[in-house]
């Protein structure tokens, strides 16, 4: 569950954590003020796939606020990647000797976004020597800045985060997605939701793997699933979810790094391993 443990998060003016807060501030705030007004619609690696001008803007955008103050950091950001799940792990892969690889997300939710449907978020990672240890979304419709930092736990509006307590998928409320990729990925993912929905208290897809994840952490949701994510997605929500007290592997149940890219992210327990037997009988693991 939330907690209401008040905890003060201090933040220097330029500690990674403040200028990655900044930038998902500055970006969100900009976002929510085009919502509706985007000039131009396209689409990436299929129809299910979008991109405006506003994503593209929110990137440079949180580009330049990093290396306005990081200029050595490198940068792995999802519009700087050609579409397509060789493109994104190539990219990962080539970024694998820096040390410090911000891994940022402009728009997690652009669909939503073109709909006019409030749930999109901000997600931006940093990891160092291949490990996130520090995450950030920010949801601007309900101006929430979710924050983690490795082995100092997660916040939201300043008070610390815990996750719920369910113990079995029949009390729990987990989301799920449908992924951009209608002919291989779709169809795996539903036959999880069709194993799932029965054993569950109920489903919900919000479109966010970002804020999914977020949701997770901050006790609002039991679990997460879902096959064929890119990084920029899962990141920063992972180490959110780790930092209060979940757990996040891939649908096989290895743990999770940065070239995961079929999670399942709970509040950890026999309520995990409960939704990893679901996913392994329904042949829905993605593997």
């Amino acid at each position: 569950m939330e907690s209401n443990e008040k905890v003060p998060y201090v933040l220097t003016g330029k500690s990674h954590t403040a200028v990655a807060v900044n930038a998902a501030a500055k970006a969100g705030e900009w976002i929510k003020s085009r919502l509706g007004a985007y000039g131009q619609l396209a689409t990436k690696s299929s129809e299910q796939d979008l991109v405006t001008e506003i994503d593209k803007g929110a990137e440079q955008m949180i580009r330049r606020l990093i290396l306005t103050h990081f200029p050595d950091h490198a940068i792995l950001g999802e519009e700087g990647v050609e579409p397509g799940e060789d493109a994104s792990l190539h990219a990962l892969r080539d970024a694998a000797d820096e040390e410090y690889l911000w891994i940022i997300d402009p728009i997690d939710g652009t669909t939503n976004f073109v709909h006019g449907f409030p749930f999109y978020s901000v997600s931006i990672a940093l990891a160092k020597d291949g490990e996130v240890v520090l995450g950030v979304i920010y949801d601007p419709s309900r101006d929430e800045m979710f924050v983690a930092e490795k082995n100092k736990g997660a916040y939201v509006h300043g008070a610390r985060m815990a996750v719920s307590r369910e113990e079995q998928l029949s009390q729990g409320l987990i989301a799920v997605g449908f992924p951009a990729d209608p002919v291989a990925k779709l169809p795996i993912n539903l036959r999880g939701i069709e194993a799932l929905a029965p054993k569950v208290r109920s489903l919900r897809a919000g479109g966010s793997a970002a804020l999914h994840l977020a949701n997770v952490a901050a006790g609002r949701l039991s679990g997460y699933c879902e096959v064929g994510l890119s990084v920029w997605d899962v990141a920063a929500g992972a180490l959110l979810v780790a930092e209060s007290g979940g757990q996040v592997t891939d649908t096989k149940g290895e743990a999770y790094n940065l070239e995961v890219r079929n999670i399942v992210a709970t509040n950890g327990g026999s309520l995990h391993t409960e939704l990893l037997t679901v996913l392994k009988e329904a042949n829905a693991t993605g593997f």
